[in-house]
């Protein structure tokens, strides 16, 4: 069979910090005889060959290229290209990895849409990655109708063909910004380009040593020189104007006004900020014209207005200022819905920890701001952020704790301004709603931890903060729902009082373990048991009963119904079966979920043909109750159909 895709890593000393691209890559979903994985060591000095080399003889998909050390990654990569047998080609880093269904899904996307490049989904462990971008699938995108421009690192993955009709190869030697001269060019000759953002393709990780070369300080005069190549890329495939301005502002506002602004400028040392505006100043004066500033934020705006004008002493007080303003999420009311979540909270700036005043007379910053003082630079931002209040928004992004994937959920907001002395504060209410059945850009969030922050977007600020903290840390922000074949459960952190979700991984924070054996009822065969959970409908369940000697299992068919005041758990119990024993209980609240998870309620099922009675479980069994591997389960009483006919029996009866 062909190779449908080919991925190519270059590798250069990268430690044990390859195992978890090696280990990806061996976990793709794609088969083996449909990809293949090239690695080009580019003269690593560490035990990186010989690990390379070992994993090469042991799968015959894993190849290795060894070669004298180039100083970069673009001759490795393109090394790597010359040696592609796939249809397509993925460039990863030796740091990173991929998504189990990563080029199997970005395969199958980008030939259905006939694209030349496809874009996956990106997920930051201690690493920014573009977020607007992946807000939704681009079928087919350009840069005049997607951000792509924020997208700017080789992760992608090309079709062979369209590289080779373009020539298109990256820049080599030891420099900075090749990615950028190559994959610009990639969009701009593209036929198309496709986004796909509902799975979490690419993982980028930042090391813990802090080696990754995006995080080393780099030579102004050298970066700008390199980011140059770029612009001439732009003006090959563009002509004078708009089109080519808007290209044009992703540099400027990203590589060189955002290094000029806020704690990064702050962060680095004044002879080194002074050598990086003499650069950035060199720049625009030789490329861009007015057009491409005006197009930028406010802020921005007047940011490059103090560059322009070599305004330094202006620049680093704006900056402080700036640094000093952080958005607050504080949360509300916490309730279910209609089989949702809705989560209720309000945002604002502060400055040092009290609400920031804003101008109460708003104004558009203009298109060209010349401001005199820094006083006058902060009112004309602050009065633009007043003008413009009814555009404000405050996003709500949930984001697993473990990979860093994240996805944006829909929020309704409203305005308020509040006077304050001679100002106002400009306050949001926000409303958002998880959808568990749809949350992660149509599919439901994977099992996991996801905490939640809050996108604050006033004028030209747009700062993310944790939603939190509440005075409650550490407990349930309400009950769990059993929604969408998950069990979801709202909770705020400890000690931090942070809101977060639990999805699927939380047993003693449910609450089970305060049942009593009060609480339960036995009419007949049938048990039941008022549960601290929200059902949105009647949904299957399974009672698992396990004989507390021998560990034989006892599976019972039942549903949870939705109450008021929670979710009522009913099952028919075939007390014969139980045979004057001790059966300890547990419940799959999710029966048809690929692993099932039991969870243990504290009493334990006796019964005869005189009926059932409900005890407590010693205190020992009460812990989570997994399933054990050895006995299988034994049906009840089984005839054919026997659980199905329960299951449509306690539906009526509970629907009446």
């Amino acid at each position: 069979m062909s190779v449908k895709v080919s991925v190519v890593v270059p590798v250069y000393n990268p430690g044990p910090y390859i195992e978890d691209c090696i280990s990806s890559l061996l976990r793709q979903s794609l088969p083996n005889d449909e990809y293949e994985a090239i690695f080009v060591d580019d003269g690593s000095t560490d035990g990186t060959p010989a690990r390379l080399d070992e994993i090469a003889a042991e799968h015959p998909h894993m190849h290795v290229i060894h070669q004298e050390a180039s100083g970069w990654s673009g001759k490795p990569r393109n090394v790597g290209i010359a040696a592609a047998k796939g249809e397509f080609v993925m460039f990863v880093d030796n740091d990173d990895y991929l998504g189990d269904e990563a080029l199997e899904r970005m395969y199958e996307y980008g030939v259905a849409n006939g694209a030349d490049v496809i874009v996956g989904k990106m997920a930051g462990k201690g690493r920014a990655v573009p977020v607007e971008l992946f807000r939704k699938n681009y079928p087919h995108a350009s840069v005049a109708t997607a951000p792509l421009m924020d997208s700017l690192t080789p992760h992608k993955m090309l079709r062979r063909a369209f590289l080779d009709r373009i020539n298109l190869r990256f820049p080599e030697g030891r420099r900075r910004l090749e990615d950028h001269v190559f994959v610009t060019e990639a969009y701009l000759a593209a036929d198309n380009v496709a986004v796909l953002s509902d799975y979490v393709c690419y993982y980028h990780i930042k090391r813990e040593d802090a080696s990754n070369a995006g995080f080393q300080r780099f030579d102004p005069v050298g970066y700008f020189k390199n980011l140059r190549e770029a612009l001439d890329v732009v003006e090959k495939y563009t002509e004078p104007g708009a089109a080519r301005d808007k290209i044009f502002r992703r540099w400027l506002r990203v590589e060189m006004m955002e290094r000029l602004g806020g704690g990064r400028l702050l962060k680095a040392p004044d002879e080194y900020r002074r050598e990086l505006l003499k650069e950035i100043r060199g720049v625009m004066t030789e490329r861009f014209g007015p057009g491409v500033a005006a197009g930028l934020g406010p802020r921005l705006r007047v940011v490059a207005a103090l560059a322009a004008a070599d305004r330094y002493d202006d620049l680093v007080e704006l900056a402080e200022w700036e640094a000093s303003l952080k958005p607050k999420a504080v949360p509300g009311e916490i309730e279910w819905r209609d089989g949702k979540l809705l989560v209720h909270y309000q945002a604002e700036f502060v400055i040092d920890g009290k609400p920031a005043v804003f101008e109460a007379k708003g104004a558009p910053a203009p298109k060209h701001p010349e401001p005199k003082t820094l006083a006058e630079a902060t009112a004309m931002l602050t009065a633009d952020a007043t003008a413009n209040f009814k555009k404000a928004t405050a996003d709500l992004v949930v984001r697993e704790r473990t990979s860093a994937a994240s996805h944006f959920q829909p929020v309704q907001i409203s305005h308020e301004t509040v006077a304050d002395g001679d100002g106002v504060r400009l306050v949001l209410h926000a409303t958002a709603t998880i959808d568990p059945a749809t949350a992660a850009v149509g599919a439901p969030l994977g099992s996991g931890l996801w905490d939640t922050y809050v996108r604050v977007v006033i004028g030209s600020w747009n700062k993310e903060c944790r939603l939190g903290p509440v005075a409650q840390h550490g407990e349930n922000a309400g009950y769990a729902g059993v929604v969408a074949g998950q069990v979801m459960l709202p909770y705020y952190t400890e000690p931090h009082g942070n809101f977060s979700l639990d999805v699927d991984k939380a047993s003693k924070r449910l609450g089970l373990a305060d049942l009593k054996p009060g609480d339960f009822t036995v009419t007949g065969a049938r048990v039941g048991v008022l549960l601290p959970f929200y059902a949105p409908a009647t949904t299957d369940v399974l009672l698992r009963l396990t004989h507390k000697s021998s560990g034989t299992t006892l599976d019972v068919p039942g549903v949870v119904s939705p109450e008021s005041s929670g979710a009522r758990l009913a099952a028919e119990v075939p007390a014969a079966d139980l045979k004057d024993a001790a059966w300890n209980a547990s419940v799959c609240l999710t029966p048809a979920a690929t692993a099932q998870r039991f969870l243990a309620l504290p009493v334990r099922l006796t019964g005869d043909a005189g009926g059932i009675r409900v005890e407590a479980a010693p205190k020992a069994s009460a812990k989570a109750a997994e399933p054990k591997p050895a006995p299988k389960p034994v049906a009840a009483k089984a005839k054919p159909g026997l659980a199905r006919r329960v299951a449509r029996k306690l539906k009526r009866a509970l629907n009446k």
